[in-house]
């Protein structure tokens, strides 16, 4: 019959049971279907109910206010505008502020609606940057949701175990019981929350199912070490330096050498000290440097990759992880006592200078040495942007990473002050959010600059996009008379002075749409 009413009824005879006599063949098809389908309705017996899904966790976390509710819906619903030409115009992008509203959301402590969580959920999971805040705002009723949608799969992937409930730390026997029979993800979490607790306990239940783990698994297992690390780990981290992995064994010495005191520490110090000396026969003491003739096993032991990159050369390489590994309290003992900044100043002989102090860098980035990471800053109006120590702004910005918030933003507003913003992308995105008065400051008078002076405007939209995300809303008011269009300056660059009162229109309605939302989550 199905054929049939495909094909029509002219190019496919009914069957004899079908096409009863007094019927033209149409009529006869529609009148078989529809007793077909009554017989085979009558014909269905009833089935056992499906078993209902149990209901989710309860979410104690107060509602958000309705405006903010409101502002949610509409943040989730609206896409960024889109512009020809690479100009965005000057309308604010809505959906840049949404990671902003969701970061305020969970420090003030509210819960998800549950009638935008689908709508959140989708949207977290087309950006993976949504995901950490999103998840955290949604709740216990993300995890069940995800377990009913295959498409949001990637909520039980993002929590840890799964969002499978682990026992309580405190239950031995429970918490034994998971480790040997528990899912891979369900073990990773357990010994994170674990290692929090109780860090000792977390290390005993490691070693006790060490030697018949996989070598990806143990690498994930190691690296959970890192919280609460402490000297009562080294004898373990120790014995895993002979692990049969070499990734494994690269971790084990990078987590020794962030214990200054271990006994690899004290063996990296050692070799790093007899490569570095201060040379005192010169008019200017100057830092000589004997990088090692070769790698030999107490060095590949400890962490030291023996081949280098592509285009390196070996001893260097030898040397950079020598000085990167061994603690920074080396230097100042074995280089007449001076100061990190002090240090630093000094002289390399034979081009070794960009080396020495790449792994300098690199070592008070693994140490958070703050008075190491001030020396290789170096001062801010410094007339080489790299600064004293660091070989690229990329450094600098790990360096600055060690710094309180405040000095940070101080230290990059002198930089921006001296070198312009072209230069400062990097470091402004250490700084803590919103600004600081001083920073903030800094780079609204560049811009302002940049625009009086007819600078090409689309060069600076990154540092645009930036200020629209972490200015303090206060500013707006001062950025309100940049959004005028002024007379274009001379040998301007074409369309320049549009997009400059674009782009000041656009930062002053986002700066007042981030004050609104800060107002309209009040702390519960």
């Amino acid at each position: 019959m199905v054929t049939a009413a495909l094909l029509g009824t002219e190019r496919r005879a009914l069957p004899p049971a079908v096409h009863t006599g007094g019927k033209e063949a149409p009529i006869a098809l529609l009148d078989a279907a529809a007793l077909q389908t009554v017989r085979r309705r009558a014909g269905l017996c009833p089935a056992p109910a499906a078993a209902p899904p149990e209901p989710a966790a309860d979410d104690p976390r107060p509602p958000v206010p309705p405006a903010a509710r409101r502002r949610l819906a509409t943040l989730l619903t609206d896409q960024p505008g889109s512009g020809g030409g690479g100009r965005r115009g000057a309308a604010p992008d809505l959906m840049e502020l949404l990671p902003q509203w969701l970061a305020l959301a969970n420090a003030r402590g509210y819960g998800a609606p549950p009638e935008l969580l689908p709508a959140l959920l989708n949207a977290a999971r087309g950006r993976t940057d949504l995901r950490p805040q999103a998840l955290t705002f949604a709740g216990p009723r993300a995890l069940w949701l995800a377990r009913l949608n295959p498409d949001w799969k990637f909520a039980l992937r993002a929590t840890p175990g799964g969002g499978v409930a682990l026992p309580s730390t405190d239950d031995a026997p429970k918490v034994q019981q998971l480790w040997e029979e528990g899912l891979f993800a369900e073990r990773v979490a357990l010994l994170t929350a674990l290692r929090a607790h109780d860090a000792r306990a977390a290390l005993d239940l490691l070693t006790s199912t060490w030697s018949t783990e996989r070598a990806e698994d143990r690498l994930m297992f190691l690296d959970s070490l890192r919280t609460g690390l402490s000297s009562e780990d080294e004898p373990f981290l120790e014995q895993t330096l002979t692990d049969r992995s070499r990734n494994v064994r690269c971790t084990a010495a990078e987590l020794l050498s962030a214990l200054p005191d271990s006994a690899l520490a004290g063996r990296m110090s050692t070799r790093a000290a007899s490569c570095v000396a201060v040379d005192h026969t010169s008019d200017t003491p100057t830092l000589t440097v004997e990088a090692p003739h070769e790698c030999d096993t107490g060095m590949e032991r400890d962490g030291v990759t023996p081949k280098p990159p592509t285009g390196r050369g070996e001893r260097s390489w030898w040397l950079g992880q020598l000085v990167e590994s061994a603690p920074l309290t080396t230097w100042q003992p074995r280089l007449g006592n001076r100061t990190p900044t002090e240090i630093v100043a000094l002289p390399v002989a034979d081009d070794w200078r960009s080396e020495l102090h790449a792994a300098w860098c690199r070592a008070a980035v693994r140490q958070r040495d703050v008075a190491w990471s001030r020396a290789l800053l170096g001062t801010p109006a410094s007339p080489d942007a790299a600064g004293p120590g660091a070989v690229s702004l990329a450094e600098r910005a790990k360096l600055l990473a060690s710094l309180p918030a405040a000095e940070r933003a101080d230290w990059v507003a002198g930089f921006i002050a001296a070198h312009g913003l072209s230069e400062a992308f990097q470091l402004l995105g250490v700084c803590a959010v919103p600004w600081a008065g001083p920073l903030g400051g800094a780079v609204v008078d560049s811009l302002n600059i940049a625009r009086d002076a007819g600078s090409y405007p689309w060069s600076f939209s990154g540092v645009m996009g930036l200020a629209e995300r972490c200015l303090d809303p206060s500013e707006a008011v001062r950025l309100d008379a940049l959004t005028a269009i002024p007379d274009e300056p001379e040998n301007a660059s074409p369309g320049a002075v549009g997009y400059w009162s674009e782009a000041f229109q656009r930062l002053v309605t986002t700066l007042r749409l981030r004050a609104a939302i800060r107002d309209e989550l009040p702390p519960p």
